[in-house]
């Protein structure tokens, strides 16, 4: 099997492209920065350059391709000025170059990798939570590219595996682990680490481990659905109990102090008017959105076994400490 991996640099491409290996496939990573192999250095990757602006590259990249794992995806930053409305065509523009040139190269398979933010709330009817059923309604959360953008992505995706293009989509949960060279929501667990997880917020979510979610990419190769999505999901943890373990493995004290959603609000601010702050104003914004998710399908489909956080936090902080983030 020859893959490319788009975004092989990243937290999670750059996991896929070592779970890849270890099938024995032929891996080709494409980049930006020749100077960049992100937490996959030294491993007997394929290296070419190209963008997601450039139809031209990620055409050369695809050629002689069996599967594309797209895996980078349009990232809203925090503090971005430019409006919402541009973001998402910005993105749509990315994403249909991805779709284009995967058409024209003939790639049997395209799995785009997209996040639990596209999943929306259950009916008010029905006793259950979230699952692959549930999309995020446009427009639902004020004020987040991330939300809006990630959604477009997604549906144009969906779109095009109606049309013919054999897609289908991996929805990653909370996503944590070793190898996250530029921490985004990792930062969490280096707040906790240092002893500043003294507070938790009312809100609950699911947690999973990076390398389940690579694992899973690679299943999703083998045996995933056409036209389907799957929530990549672990667990079920309150932030209370998120943090607490996290404190528990770091051994710092847990966290004793409800935070109030105005004390919230007032660090997305503060994270959107100084982006360098170690604040990650993407997640906490949607905080209130946050909600446990149902990974029934994956663990059915494609035999998701999550790891205990447990694990995933130990891994993580030591990567932490050897990167010297801690």
């Amino acid at each position: 099997m020859r893959i490319l991996v788009l975004g092989a640099t990243g937290f999670i491409g750059g996991h896929i492209a070592k779970a890849a290996l270890k099938e024995g496939w032929s891996v080709r990573g494409m980049r930006r920065n020749p100077s960049n192999s992100g937490h996959v250095e030294g491993l007997p990757i394929e290296w070419v350059g190209g963008n997601l602006k450039d139809p031209a590259s990620l055409e050369t990249a695809m050629h002689g391709i069996d599967v594309v794992f797209h895996a980078a995806a349009y990232y809203p930053r925090s503090g971005e000025k430019q409006p919402i409305k541009d973001q998402i065509i910005y993105a749509l523009n990315e994403i249909e170059n991805v779709i284009q040139a995967a058409r024209k190269v003939n790639i049997e398979k395209l799995i785009f990798t997209s996040t639990l933010t596209t999943i929306g709330k259950p009916p008010a009817d029905e006793k259950r939570i979230a699952d692959e059923t549930d999309f995020y309604i446009p427009g639902s959360l004020e004020e987040s590219a991330y939300y809006e953008t990630k959604i477009a992505m997604e549906t144009r995706i969906l779109e095009a595996a109606k049309q013919g293009l054999p897609a289908l989509v991996l929805i990653p949960t909370a996503v944590f682990g070793p190898g996250e060279v530029n921490p985004s929501i990792g930062r969490l667990l280096i707040l906790v680490a240092r002893g500043w997880g003294i507070g938790w917020l009312p809100a609950t979510t699911n947690v999973v481990d990076v390398r389940d979610v690579a694992i899973a990419h690679i299943q999703a190769a083998k045996q995933g659905k056409l036209g389907g999505r799957y929530i990549i999901g672990g667990h079920n943890l309150s932030v209370k109990e998120a943090i607490t373990i996290a404190a528990q493995v770091s051994g710092v004290k847990p966290p004793y102090i409800k935070i109030p959603f105005w004390i919230l609000d007032a660090l997305v601010k503060l994270g959107d008017w100084f982006p360098n702050l170690p604040l990650p104003s993407n997640h906490l914004r949607a905080v209130r959105h946050w909600q446990p998710l149902n990974n029934t399908k994956a663990i059915r489909d494609l035999g998701l076994f999550p790891r205990p956080f447990e694990d995933t936090v130990i891994d993580a902080i030591t990567w932490f400490k050897s990167q010297r983030l801690l």
